[in-house]
């Protein structure tokens, strides 16, 4: 038995509807993506690649990816890291019990129901790291495309550009689904505390995701909006 209460399994379902409901809604329906700054930015990027055509000099263009890159192995390295310390904490539960205990109105887990919920954060911080390294090579591959490109006025340039359009936003894609992990992952770390402040953290994120893909100042700037 795991020993997890009512509370808990209704807090797990909560975390895992806000989840999978947030990100079956703003990647697989297209009415709802469309509005996003995701979407946005995706054309944003067809259109750098399309200028990129017209440069002889694509070095900057280069660098570019690379900064994208740097940011991406930043978080996957990251995430390695976040991962032995949560292994650690496996093979430590009475001490982070204790910790726990020393916090005031938490819930201290039992052992078994412990390991759940660092099992809970391995699977998320797993996820986040395919996801991570996944976008990685993808940024690694658009940046070939992109010193393979046609200089301008060649009669498959337009296609290379697509292509190469292709694989930024896929990498992107899957970049942002990597950091919507460690987004849910600071949600699941509430759940060692209390479940009821695992279920605030799961509605905060979510509330922050919609906000920032869906209402922000960056959305409108990005949306040529006011």
């Amino acid at each position: 038995m795991t020993s997890l209460s009512t509370l808990d399994w209704l807090a797990l379902a909560l975390f895992t509807a806000c989840w999978l409901g947030y990100a079956t809604l703003t990647d697989r329906v297209r009415a709802i993506r469309e509005r996003s700054v995701i979407e946005a930015m995706d054309e944003h990027r067809r259109r750098w690649m399309r200028a990129t055509l017209a440069r002889e000099n694509r070095i900057a263009d280069m660098a570019a990816v690379g900064n994208l890159m740097t940011s991406t192995s930043f978080l996957a390295t990251t995430s390695i890291l976040i991962l032995g310390g949560l292994v650690a904490m496996l093979g430590a539960s009475d001490m982070g019990r204790r910790v726990v205990a020393s916090l005031p109105w938490s819930d201290v887990p039992s052992e078994a129901a412990w390991e759940v919920k660092i099992a809970l954060l391995l699977l998320i911080f797993v996820n986040a790291f395919f996801e991570l390294t996944w976008a990685l090579r993808q940024f690694n591959y658009s940046s070939i495309l992109i010193g393979g490109m046609p200089p301008a006025g060649d009669a498959d340039g337009a296609t290379q550009a697509e292509v190469a359009a292709r694989v930024l936003n896929r990498a992107a894609r899957h970049f942002n689904t990597g950091l919507r992990s460690y987004y849910f992952g600071l949600a699941a770390l509430a759940w060692i505390v209390h479940p009821l402040a695992f279920m605030a953290a799961s509605l905060f994120v979510l509330r922050e995701l919609h906000r920032r893909e869906f209402r922000s100042v960056m959305r409108e700037a990005v949306r040529g909006g006011p």
